[in-house]
């Protein structure tokens, strides 16, 4: 069990990497070495010897090993990413980068995406190093830059550059998973991710013929793009489940006692009540107009717009997700992915996936585990290169009306004590037993 001294440190790393400002900004605006200092000595204080590493000056990634006791087992990735979104401070109650606890919470820009999950990492190493536990198989345990853009200075650096420091990882754990869902009849669930939708983002170009604002212009730039982005925006993207979704419905289906109707999943969906929402946003591929630039003054016409999309596909739908972005687009605009990565499924029948289960039932044995699909993405997608198999873990247990999936990137982000405990403990147990 994690002891006393853990429950306060992974309050006050939290809060201490909290106040490290480490937003990302996209485009290279970030520099998360500072907090990947403070991670590589919590972690050589417990006795491990840290590398830090960076493919651009202080965008710094740090990885370190832990033998486990059984030689012959496979290792185990856990990993957690630095860098987080911006934040006005001016929408906050309490400023983002403060860190400050207050009544039982932690707030700040990465409570709970994802510098919580990092704090429970290193509570539990140093913990284990205190009590002299050792993990029945190596931990490869990781904490990354640019998790939040691109992944270039981080998981996809390392993935590229670094695969020995990985020898021997088949599986890893990250964010997104394992935290209280209610459902507003007293039901707690607790979604482990088992998936994810691949990212397509994509840059729209539109050509057309410049010329005078006051001038009809049936070549106009904008207007083409503006037709794409509307077919785009209004377009019904059909049904498609994967294994992992259709698990969750099959799962959340019997916990209902609803019949499992798998033809008419809309119908499924509209009786599964707020539980709905963790699986609605993964049985479709998906396409998002989310950012405009053309012109440079009202009387001239322009030449040129351009569009960005952020697209998700589901494993196995990428080939369709571009045929049906060929034909969205028409003939006047070109598209492009702007940046791209796969999509992930793990296995639900594996002996990792029955270890999280009975670790977070024996801290909340009211709880009901149930399998799910991330809508978004993190940095398993650079690691799956290394045919490691990606996990969302990060246990929390939440009260109920505490909207956890509304704060990842959110105004107030915040995390409670109590939740990190949890946290905490669940990990503990599960990575003593994976």
């Amino acid at each position: 069990m994690a002891d006393a001294q853990a429950l306060d440190e992974v309050v006050r790393f939290t809060s201490d990497l909290i106040r490290i400002d480490t937003t990302n900004r996209g485009g290279g605006d970030c520099r998360e070495r500072p907090a990947a200092e403070y991670a590589a000595e919590r972690l050589a204080e417990a006795g491990l010897e840290p590398a830090m590493l960076e493919r651009t000056a202080g965008r710094t990634n740090v990885v370190a090993r832990i033998e486990g006791t059984d030689p012959a087992a496979d290792a185990l990735l856990v990993h957690g990413h630095l860098d987080v979104v911006p934040a006005e401070a001016r929408d906050w109650s309490v400023h983002p980068f403060s860190g400050e606890v207050r009544d039982g919470v932690v707030w700040g820009r990465g409570a709970v995406d994802m510098k919580n999950m990092d704090a429970m990492i290193l509570a539990v190493v140093r913990a284990w190093a205190r009590l002299g536990v050792r993990p029945r198989r190596d931990l490869v345990i990781a904490f990354t830059a640019d998790e939040e853009d691109s992944a270039a200075d981080g998981s996809g650096f390392l993935a590229g550059e670094h695969p020995h420091l990985f020898e021997g990882c088949t599986e890893g754990i990250s964010e997104s998973g394992a935290f209280t869902f209610h459902d507003g009849s007293g039901r707690q669930l607790y979604p482990v991710a088992a998936g994810e939708r691949g990212t397509g983002w994509m840059k729209l170009t539109a050509r057309g013929r410049a010329g005078h604002g006051s001038k009809v212009n049936r070549e106009n730039a904008i207007t083409r793009l503006a037709e794409a982005i509307t077919r785009i925006g209004d377009h019904q993207w059909p049904l498609r489940l994967t294994p992992t979704v259709s698990a969750a419905l099959t799962e959340l289906a019997a916990l209902y006692g609803i019949d499992t109707d798998l033809h008419d999943v809309d119908g499924l969906l509209g009786k599964l009540g707020p539980a709905a929402e963790l699986v609605e946003a993964t049985v479709r591929n998906s396409a998002n107009p989310t950012m405009l630039q053309a012109g440079y003054k009202v009387n001239v016409v322009p030449g040129e717009a351009v569009a960005y999309v952020d697209g998700r596909f589901l494993p196995g739908c990428e080939d369709e997700f571009r045929a049906t972005l060929d034909e969205l687009t028409g003939p006047d605009v070109d598209w492009e992915f702007h940046h791209r990565e796969v999509a992930l499924q793990a296995p639900l029948d594996s002996p990792t996936y029955a270890r999280m289960r009975a670790a977070i039932q024996e801290f909340a044995p009211e709880g009901h585990v149930v399998p799910y699909c991330m809508s978004g993405g993190t940095d398993a997608k650079q690691f799956s290169r290394l045919g490691i198999t990606g996990y969302g873990f990060a246990p929390l247990k939440l009260p109920e009306g505490f909207d956890y999936q509304a704060l990842f990137h959110g105004v107030d982000e915040r995390v409670p004590v109590e939740a990190l405990h949890f946290g905490v403990r669940v990990l503990d147990r599960f990575l003593r037993t994976a």
